[in-house]
């Protein structure tokens, strides 16, 4: 990830008068050309750019010698891993310059190539059934006939052969294409967040410079912020920070229409894993941004590249502002083919947005005859629609459109045999959309993806960091809140809060929270949710301290009493842990309003205490007067009654069992999870330390055991049960130590039903339990928040976590990824 500097001193020779002069730079290493202090080029040899234009035609009045510099990075498009794109960066990468000439560019000579070029394209993709094809096939060999490539003067009459085609026009009902110029860039995936905005910086002038030069051109952008916090917004501000020069140009052609913002959210986040705050605060960050920044928000929520999309974007969507959707992430599925490319989504409200995918199932289009093609015969809404996006360029690591690709796309632009390809916008292709949209269909509930199943559960620390800071900032937003309303000269942390928040959404990226992503990404999401619990912290205690302040200095000779608060919005009564006189914890009973505080001095005595109880065949009972349980000497949960009931929970067998799995996906490690690591399963059997008392009762009664897990792995458990609490709460520490394995604990339970319900942002979602389609079977892993719920009439089970993401519930066995 370092990069160095070369000066470059140029002398066009007097004899080139006239010509066209490029710099040509060819490296393995991502490049970027600066003159006179500011960047002009972005260089990639994967990404098609190779050279930097220094004048279209030399005139005597313009500068013969000038002084360029070069920044090199030791990276390629894709990053720098060693052997293969996934593989972790080589930390021996050497970067190597192959080539840095000045040359004359021959523009008569690309123009007939690239001619040449469409016409073979279409001689060979027409088809022999269309005469076209013959057309095309002909027209070629008349000009390999009249071209002299020796002779110059021959070129004009083989171009004229070649217009001559593309002249000819389409009758009215051929599909229109709108070509979108396009460059997604990962935030942070192969790379680390730092090397983001030299992406951004390099992708951008090139697209910038191509604007100057084609008025025509249209570039999608939906990731706008530079600084060590990302755009969506996010790569916006990097930019505007780092290359102020830069971001000048690019306001300037936002204003002409050409630099198009769309997003609407700080960063494309994962669809999946934020929580419905955090997706509010997703669009509240980015709307404000490009509101800010542009004066406008964006009409079109853009996210191509995430691993699936909540039921619930719908609802959040058009309370932003926004009721057209792209995306093409769903042409991945590994299963069932999505069956639209345009229609209506409607969310668990009923809210509805117009959802287009690109037929050509590509965000990456290369302006290719073969493209448009695809584009047209793929579409699954013939006859309902005539018009389809085509977003053109480089993508992934940047890189964004070629004049290439410009070049080919003028050619089409109106050429019978293919359909019509027109430069547009997001707005005109969703304008004309929602003008043909009478006969779309609706798909109601999630957008799910049936590949990357794995990215619930990858990287676990990351998954816990993001769950307890977006805890953290809600209480802290809460609690002061209530301290401004109670005291005025209380100030809100209103710009800190900001900066966490926008910490947090960073590290949703769809790279960063699902897991996929490079370990230096790792570490550095780790750093800033360290640094949010901290700030968080410091700034909960201010909150407090001013909202309790009179009672946090009780009077001299008063008892010592506990101040409890509850963040939450209904009553709860609950055992908590609080400093003992003698500086040791203590337990008590207490009872806290709905956003809330109690002052706890002589804590409540429960109706019922806890006891627990150790049978002569090693099992342990605990009952606390609204549940009983019994587990055995490895953990097992064999029962689980409510007190008063006949019914026990448990399905034959036992739950809370640990299983491990393999875990060898087909290509994407990180990503992927596939259905046939169901047939390894293998239950975890071997005990440690069995199953003991760790407190005996009254008011929380525990016990704990530890398991050895594949071939290095430790797991230890505490299972609790406090007085009053109709809940089991299992505290799990895992050693972690196995490669290619996928460890869940299970919980059959005895409850029949065909759906199971699992908690999703701001509602629920009905998954079923059987597979009897292959759309049913391909969720054999789904994701969930902070619980699932399996229930027949008047009786049910639910299984709460508050880390994990990953589940399953496969007819009656609650299945949770650890």
């Amino acid at each position: 990830w370092e990069t160095c500097w070369f000066k470059v001193e140029l002398s066009i020779p007097p004899a080139w008068a006239g010509r066209e002069v490029h710099f040509v730079w060819e490296s393995d290493g991502e490049g970027m050309v600066w003159r006179d202090a500011q960047p002009v080029q972005g260089l990639t040899k994967e990404g098609e750019k190779t050279s930097y234009i220094l004048t279209r035609s030399l005139k005597e009045s313009e500068p013969h010698s000038l002084t360029l510099y070069v920044e090199l990075a030791c990276n390629g498009l894709f990053g720098a891993g060693k052997g293969s794109m996934i593989a972790p960066p080589d930390p021996d990468r050497r970067v190597t310059l192959s080539k840095a000439e000045l040359v004359v560019f021959n523009r008569d000579v690309y123009e007939l190539l690239v001619d040449l070029e469409i016409l073979l394209d279409m001689a060979q993709l027409l088809g022999e059934e269309n005469q076209r094809s013959f057309q095309a096939l002909y027209t070629a060999n008349q000009m390999v006939n009249v071209c002299d490539v020796t002779d110059p003067s021959t070129f004009p009459a083989a171009r004229d052969l070649a217009a001559a085609i593309f002249s000819q026009r389409n009758g009215e009902s051929q599909h229109t294409i709108h070509a979108v110029g396009h460059c997604h860039i990962d935030s942070a995936w192969l790379w680390p967040y730092e090397e983001t905005i030299r992406k951004c910086a390099r992708s951008w002038v090139t697209v910038v410079h191509l604007m100057e030069h084609n008025p025509e051109l249209t570039f999608a952008c939906s990731q706008l912020g530079l600084i060590p916090v990302l755009w969506q917004a996010q790569q916006f501000e990097w930019v505007r920070r780092s290359y102020p020069g830069l971001y000048a140009r690019i306001q300037d052609f936002v204003a002409k229409g050409q630099f198009i913002p769309v997003g609407g959210t700080w960063v494309e986040m994962d669809g999946n894993l934020p929580s419905g705050e955090s997706m509010v605060r997703q669009f509240l960050q980015g709307q404000r941004f490009f509101q800010e920044q542009f004066g406008r928000i964006c009409s079109e929520f853009w996210l191509p590249d995430t691993f699936g999309y909540s039921a619930q974007l719908p609802q959040l969507m058009r309370g932003c502002g926004i009721q057209r959707f792209l995306t093409q992430k769903l042409s991945w599925n590994l299963v069932n083919s999505f069956p639209h490319h345009t229609f209506f989504w409607e969310g668990i409200d009923g809210s509805q947005v117009l959802t287009h995918f690109p037929p050509g199932d590509s965000y990456g289009m290369h302006g290719r005859v073969e493209e448009v093609l695809k584009t047209v015969k793929n579409n699954k809404d013939k006859g309902r629609v005539n018009h389809s996006a085509f977003l053109f360029g480089f993508g992934d690591g940047g890189g964004g459109p070629t004049q290439k690709m410009l070049d080919r796309m003028k050619r089409m632009s109106d050429t019978d045999g293919l359909p019509r390809v027109q430069l547009s916008t997001p707005d005109q292709l969703f304008s004309v959309l929602e003008k043909e949209s009478s006969q779309l269909c609706t798909w109601v509930g999630e957008l799910f993806l049936e590949l990357h199943n794995g990215t619930y559960t990858t990287q676990a620390q990351i998954k816990k960091g993001n769950r307890e800071c977006e805890r953290i900032l809600h209480d802290v937003e809460l609690l002061s809140t209530l301290a401004v309303a109670q005291d005025r000269e209380f100030q809100y942390p209103a710009s800190q809060l900001q900066h966490l928040w926008r910490l947090l959404l960073l590290n949703q990226f769809h790279d960063v929270l699902p897991g996929s992503c490079i370990e230096l990404v790792v570490e550095d999401a780790l750093q800033y949710y360290t640094e949010i619990r901290r700030a968080g912290a410091q700034l909960q205690e201010e909150a407090v301290e001013s909202l309790c302040r009179d009672l946090l200095q009780p009077e001299e000779g008063s008892t010592q009493s506990t101040l409890v608060l509850n963040t939450l919005s209904w009553e709860r009564t609950e055992v908590i842990s609080r400093p003992g006189p003698n500086g040791k914890d203590t337990l008590a009973l207490v009872t806290v309003p709905s956003m809330g505080y109690a002052l706890v001095q002589e804590p409540l005595v429960p109706p019922q205490p806890v006891v627990v109880q150790e049978r002569e065949d090693g099992f342990i009972t605990m009952e606390n007067g609204v549940i009983s349980v019994c587990l055995d000497s490895m953990g097992h949960l064999i029962s689980l009654r409510l007190m008063g009931s006949e019914r026990s929970s448990i399905a034959d067998g036992c739950a809370n069992q640990f299983a491990l799995f393999d875990d060898v996906p087909l290509y994407w490690d990180a990503w992927d999870v596939m259905d046939y690591h169901l047939e390894t399963r293998k239950p975890v059997t071997t005990v440690l330390k069995p199953l003991k008392v760790i407190l005996g009762g009254g008011l929380r009664g525990s016990v704990g055991f530890s398991l050895k897990v594949g071939k290095n792995s430790t797991l230890t458990q505490e299972i609790i049960l406090d007085a009053m609490c109709p809940y089991l709460r299992f505290q799990t520490q895992v050693e972690w130590k196995e490669a290619h394995k996928f460890l869940k604990v299970e919980f059959p339970v005895a409850v029949r039903s065909t759906d199971a319900t699992y908690e999703i942002q701001f509602g629920h979602l009905q998954r079923p339990t059987h597979w009897n389609t292959s759309w049913d079977w391909a969720r054999f892993e789904v994701w969930a928040h902070k619980w699932m719920d399996l229930s027949e009439h008047g009786f049910g089970v639910a299984l709460l976590n508050n880390c994990k993401y990953g589940a399953s519930v496969h007819r009656n066995i609650l299945s949770l990824s650890l």
